[in-house]
């Protein structure tokens, strides 16, 4: 495997991995702002109660993004492995 080639691969793996991760801990992100910024409006400070939305957030997250995701990973696989 030439340098160039395998410079684009791991290009590629990256590029994926940011792509895969990114749905996930944007809502993750964006869940805890928001519990955030209720605890903080309410004085309610329970961990429990900042933990279970992102959870629940991230949770459905993945159940809905899980087959897009697989996709992605088999065609990065596939074209590693240079499978048409």
């Amino acid at each position: 495997m030439a340098d160039t080639q395998l410079i684009e691969s791991m290009r590629q793996c990256l590029v994926a991995v940011m792509q895969l991760g990114a749905p996930v801990l944007l809502v993750a992100f964006l869940a805890g702002t928001i519990t955030g910024l209720l605890q903080a409006a309410t004085g309610v400070h329970e961990t429990v109660v900042g933990l279970l939305p992102r959870l629940l957030a991230v949770g459905i997250t993945l159940v809905v993004t899980l087959p897009w995701m697989l996709e992605r990973m088999v065609d990065l696989f596939r074209a590693s492995a240079g499978v048409p």
